[in-house]
């Protein structure tokens, strides 16, 4: 565990729906789509995620949530700094692709350079936060990750979002 890693202990309440009703009742949420990617070791890793949200202006911090189970983020965890790309809704089959187990995230057709510290940095999308991680902390069955913001950079003529909602990805549409 790093310096910035936290372990809450349980709360002790156990009451609540169980685990499918809780997951059947969130799927009528819908969540905004990143991608999050890093440097480990001159390796490129990288996962999606529908728990981001930002957390304070000053300083400039952004969350998302990696569940314990993630085969990930053993390795993600070990960086020190991460970008945070927001997808646009033609985008689907990228954040399918990193959310499958076991497939080559950034082989072809994935599209992406490194940036600064080695970041991978994909093409496309809507907006690029690089972030330094400022804390982690065990929640639940999950790992919240916030990051100080450090750069941000807001795609020309961005796409709408994309989005996940029961189960699916789709776009959005602005009502008139």
């Amino acid at each position: 565990m790093s310096k910035t890693d936290t372990v809450s202990p349980p709360s002790g309440n156990q009451q609540g729906p169980d685990t499918a009703r809780f997951r059947a009742a969130l799927r009528h949420h819908p969540a905004g789509v990143v991608i999050v990617t890093a440097d480990v070791a001159g390796e490129p890793v990288g996962l999606t995620a529908t728990s981001f949200t930002s957390v304070s202006l000053t300083p400039p911090l952004v969350s998302f949530y990696v569940a314990t189970s993630s085969t990930t983020w053993p390795r993600l965890r070990l960086a020190d700094s991460f970008a945070v790309h927001l997808l646009g809704e033609e985008q689907a089959d990228l954040a399918a692709r990193f959310a499958a187990k076991g497939a080559d995230r950034f082989a072809p057709p994935t599209r992406w350079t490194r940036g600064a510290g080695g970041i991978p940095l994909l093409d496309g999308g809507t907006v690029r936060l690089v972030c330094a991680r400022h804390e982690t902390r065990l929640i639940g069955d999950h790992w919240l990750v916030v990051g100080e913001v450090t750069h941000s950079q807001v795609h020309a003529d961005p796409p709408p979002p994309l989005l996940y909602h029961q189960g699916a990805f789709g776009g959005f549409t602005a009502l008139p």
